[in-house]
């Protein structure tokens, strides 16, 4: 209505008082029985208004939050990634399913993988490498590539999210970034795991189990465990 007055006035001196006047007077009408239907509409549609950017400007910021992340991840080559050794942020593995000393598909393995990723998610995210060996020797990812149907990054891929999907759920997959790196004739897979807002469960048959990243190893935190973590988790979003 202030807009609607300015543009029937020459200035906001003409017509009756200046336009902090008028704005002050219907202010005050606004209160008024016979107005409070309309007031209350108008506040409707600024919540709503308001809603609607509040929750865009949610997502930008989750996105921007991301991409810091993942250019965080990713500014660093792999030889020097792997010089620094295992810590809170980062963990090796040989394979994600061929077992070397047994020289068989090992399914034990997948599970190993999806403990190690569910581990970084309830912590503050990081970096799995598959197909580096504790001692940052590079073996790549060829032994696997053989018993996937698909015998290439693809199938890795596939099998990969199809792992994160069955042992940590579908919405775990939103948060697991694969890329691969060529050194020499061996191909390594680095994985980037965003940390998570929300508890990821691993399960076990009929049994789910909370994985938590501590120090250079993942473990498994026992019902009294989880709750403190989960519950400070959600104190420090506040």
């Amino acid at each position: 209505m202030l807009v609607y007055w300015i543009e029937f006035n020459e200035s906001l001196s003409v017509g009756g008082g200046s336009g902090w006047e008028f704005l002050k007077s219907r202010m005050t009408f606004s209160t008024h029985d016979g107005m409070i239907s309309m007031t209350a509409i108008f506040a409707l549609i600024g919540g709503i208004i308001g809603w609607f950017f509040a929750l865009y400007h949610i997502t930008l910021l989750k996105q921007h939050n991301i991409i810091r992340f993942l250019e965080h991840e990713l500014e660093e080559d792999l030889i020097p990634l792997i010089a620094r050794g295992e810590s809170e942020r980062l963990e090796f593995k040989t394979s994600l399913r061929w077992d070397v000393r047994q020289q068989r598909v090992n399914r034990v393995l997948e599970q190993v993988i999806a403990k190690a990723i569910a581990g970084f998610l309830n912590h503050q995210g990081g970096t799995l490498l598959i197909g580096v060996e504790d001692s940052g020797e590079i073996t790549g990812l060829q032994p696997d590539f053989q018993t996937l149907r698909h015998k290439n990054t693809d199938g890795f891929e596939r099998a990969l999210m199809d792992l994160v999907k069955t042992f940590l759920g579908g919405d775990a997959c939103t948060l697991v970034h694969c890329r691969f790196l060529n050194h020499e004739e061996h191909i390594v897979c680095r994985i980037s795991i965003e940390a998570t807002d929300q508890p990821i469960y691993l399960y076990d048959g009929k049994t789910s189990k909370y994985m938590l990243r501590t120090g250079n190893a993942t473990r498994e935190l026992d019902v009294q465990e989880a709750y403190s973590h989960i519950s400070g988790q959600k104190m420090h979003d506040k």
